[in-house]
């Protein structure tokens, strides 16, 4: 007798976030295929397939996708995790610099979510999970662009999700909190620096690298993700992590003056 196994796809497997979502989701009974740019030198976590992906290539995104469904005649889980960094003040990131950055982190996802929909509407239900931030929901001085492509994939995913629930389909945000990954060593540097904010901008850098170095471990972001994958009744947002819920609930509860007070001296900024 056959077992029936869910199979999941998880964007940005190659590492951090991604690959312990991988791992986890085998764990927790899923058929897995995770994606990298460059997946050829890279070992695969136990029980998971990888397969390269650029999620910014509409012509990568659909022959991936369509190998899965071939693969495995459905596929009931995306993990949309694939994103990049971005450091420097607002108005040091060129537009094209920014456009990068939103194909990648926005974009990406959407080309992503409008590629496995039809499968996920015939068979008559899956998931789609979307790897947002607490940067997502509060601002972020020094990381603008980045933060807008989070609180983008917010307002995205709430409403798809209003969409597509008739159909059987749910899409769902983890938000973390920082986390130990590569992505603030990798994250694009701004490409039109302006003097002005030289002192500002190399402050908000060790902030961030503090955070990261502080921060969560992967697996606790995977524990969330399974969680959204598999919950009976799902949530709309899931917190991953205490810090993050702590930041969630104080977005929520505290008045916005005080709220704005405490940005600025968090992020060493004059009151």
């Amino acid at each position: 007798m056959s077992t029936f196994r869910p199979v999941a796809l998880v964007t940005g497997a190659s590492s951090g976030i991604g690959r312990a979502a991988a791992s986890a989701l085998v764990s927790a009974g899923f058929e897995v295929v995770g994606t990298g740019r460059n997946t050829a030198a890279l070992s695969a976590p136990d029980g998971v397939t990888l397969v390269d992906l650029d999620v910014s290539s509409d012509a990568s995104v659909t022959a991936v996708v369509d190998r899965v469904i071939e693969h495995f005649g459905r596929l009931d889980v995306l993990i949309n995790n694939a994103g990049v960094g971005a450091l420097g003040a607002a108005e040091e990131n060129s537009v094209p610099q920014a456009q990068g950055i939103f194909d990648t982190n926005v974009f990406g996802v959407m080309r992503m979510t409008k590629a496995v929909l039809p499968q996920m509407r015939r068979q008559g239900g899956g998931r789609i999970v979307n790897i947002s931030s607490v940067l997502g929901f509060i601002p972020a001085p020094y990381m603008a662009v980045y933060a807008a492509t989070k609180h983008a994939l917010e307002g995205y995913s709430e409403s798809m999700d209003h969409e597509v629930r008739e159909h059987g389909v749910r899409v769902l945000l983890v938000e973390p909190g920082y986390t130990k990954t590569s992505l603030e060593a990798n994250a694009s540097q701004a490409d039109t620096p302006l003097p002005v904010y030289d002192k500002q901008r190399q402050t908000a850098g060790e902030m961030v690298s503090a955070a990261v170095d502080a921060g969560d471990d992967p697996a606790v972001v995977a524990k969330a993700i399974v969680a959204a994958a598999t919950d009976p009744k799902p949530k709309l947002r899931y917190a991953a992590g205490s810090t993050a819920g702590r930041v969630r609930t104080l977005r929520r509860l505290v008045p916005s003056r005080a709220f704005d007070r405490q940005i600025r001296k968090l992020n060493r900024l004059p009151a």
